[in-house]
């Protein structure tokens, strides 16, 4: 009796510890770099972006229609002159160390955002003057001039609050551990290899979060991502080929989401850093033989199986601020060849060319050289990792640089950072009077007629100067096991992990 007692203790026992491994979910997702620091302020990557989805909530996210909805503010107002803008914060919310959440937190986030020394959001939050606290639940941001994009880049990582006491003990190295209010816990970073996030218990919304743990795998091979998900190794992995769509829906066990993107791949063309001086650098008419050379429609069909959409602005043509008057110009070599005898260039024009690594960048790149070579262009390609790619970028050490953006919802965040004389990502160093002061001028009025004629003046600029030459908007491909419940995809690439359930 005895011994059947302990073998009948012994199996509850193991019961109960299987019972409590079933009970720990992870979530395993494959990103397809490795992203840069986690700090909101300095960050500015897009697989960054993915991971502050469960680390670091905003004062405002967005919806499925592009909507912006509160999440750690309840409400905004903005006032007559368009020069105030009041938030109330959701109350009882708590940094992941257990500090709150309150107006002089907020107060603290925004002004680190705007005076971190190197910060990325700077420029996002620009028009900000100063940040008073009205109550322990109300900060009101007074402006140097109203600035319409304002909600939209809090809807971002200019939106995102961090806690002071950490930011303050932990300085240029808060990225290294940082802390925020969002629904996961940082625990570890090993550089090339993982991030580990765990539920964070005092969550606003903790009813709504259902998996403990979650471990971001930067896998760059996509090949070898697909297969990962196929074995059980991962999830969810973003950036699907194209190309392996059809295998992807053909498995039972898999399922996809996708969405055509907010943003753009470009190619972004050296003309302010150029040491080299070259022809491309030298002449619109050179920039504008390139453009002419390419065929986007036959790029998206070799290249994406004509699942991506051709564009040759910022934002796509189904967006509500495309300018239908500057439509695609169709492939015309023989105009090609005639605007580089015009800008007195003797063909080939030899294009130092940097690209990131992966198949489908590398893929669109060859097609691209292809086409060009028959217009009395040799584009260089020069493989480079993507980190490596952005500090080149910076010092402006490239002549053409193939580079996406992943998009903003307000028209502003695909333009400015990139166009404007005076901003951190104008790679191109472009500086035109004329762009600036509209790309100036939209943001000061929310009045949607208006700050589409003013984007007009600024389509018409760019396309004559080329800094960019905007190439298509990717559909964004996600795809996941069928164990994983709830995920929706919507068009800025963002993997929310609130409401996902594991079976």
């Amino acid at each position: 009796m005895r011994i059947v007692l302990m073998a009948a203790t012994a199996a509850a026992l193991l019961l109960s510890l299987a019972a409590n491994v079933q009970a720990e979910t992870s979530l395993r997702i494959g990103l397809a770099e490795d992203p840069d620091i986690l700090d909101p302020t300095m960050a500015r990557t897009y697989v960054g972006r993915i991971v502050f989805a469960a680390l670091c909530d905003k004062l405002f996210d967005i919806d499925e229609k592009l909507n912006i909805v509160p999440q750690l503010a309840l409400s905004h107002e903005t006032s007559a002159d368009g020069k105030e803008v009041t938030i109330r914060l959701r109350p009882g919310v708590k940094f992941q160390d257990g500090e709150p959440l309150d107006a002089e937190a907020a107060k603290f986030s925004l002004e680190r955002h705007l005076t971190f020394p190197g910060s990325f959001r700077k420029p996002e939050l620009a028009s900000v003057d100063h940040i008073d606290v009205v109550d322990p639940l109300t900060i009101k941001l007074v402006l140097k001039a109203p600035f319409s994009p304002l909600i939209a880049q809090l809807t971002d990582r200019a939106g995102m609050m961090v806690s002071p006491k950490a930011a303050k003990a932990e300085g240029d190295k808060f990225g290294l551990h940082p802390v925020c209010a969002g629904p996961y816990k940082f625990v570890e970073r090993v550089q090339q290899d993982r991030i580990v996030l765990e539920k964070f218990a005092d969550y606003w919304n903790k009813d709504n979060v259902f998996i403990d743990r979650i471990v971001y795998l930067p896998i760059v091979d996509p090949t070898v991502r697909l297969a990962n998900l196929k074995s059980g190794g991962l999830d969810l992995i973003e950036r699907v080929l194209a190309t392996d769509l059809k295998d992807v829906r053909a498995d039972s066990r898999l399922k996809v989401s996708s969405a055509i993107e907010l943003g753009y791949q470009g190619v972004t063309l050296n003309i302010g850093k150029d040491k080299a001086k070259g022809p491309l650098s030298q002449s619109a008419k050179v920039r504008q033989a390139l453009e002419l050379s390419i065929d986007r429609e036959a790029m998206n069909q070799v290249v994406f199986n004509g699942e991506f959409k051709p564009g040759n602005q910022w934002v796509s043509p189904e967006h509500p601020y495309y300018q239908a008057d500057f439509p695609i110009r169709p492939r015309n070599v023989e105009r090609a060849k005639a605007l580089l005898k015009e800008a007195g260039v003797t063909p080939p024009v030899s294009v130092d060319f940097m690209v990131p690594k992966g198949p489908e960048t590398e893929g669109t790149a060859q097609v691209m050289q292809a086409m060009a070579a028959e217009a009395g262009f040799d584009l260089k390609i020069r493989v480079t990792e993507f980190a490596t790619s952005l500090k080149q970028a910076e010092a402006g050490e490239y002549q053409a640089y193939m580079l996406a953006w992943s998009g903003r919802i307000d028209p502003d965040g695909n333009s400015y950072v990139f166009l404007h004389s005076n901003a951190p990502q104008n790679y191109s160093a472009w500086n035109n009077a004329e762009a600036d002061k509209a790309l100036d001028d939209a943001r000061l009025t929310t009045d949607m007629t208006q700050r589409k004629a003013i984007y007009a003046k600024l389509t018409k600029l760019e396309q004559e100067d080329e800094p960019i030459l905007y190439l298509y908007h990717r559909r964004i491909i996600i795809a996941q096991t069928t164990k994983l419940e709830g995920y929706k995809q919507m068009p800025d690439g963002l993997v929310r992990v609130v409401g996902l359930k594991l079976k």
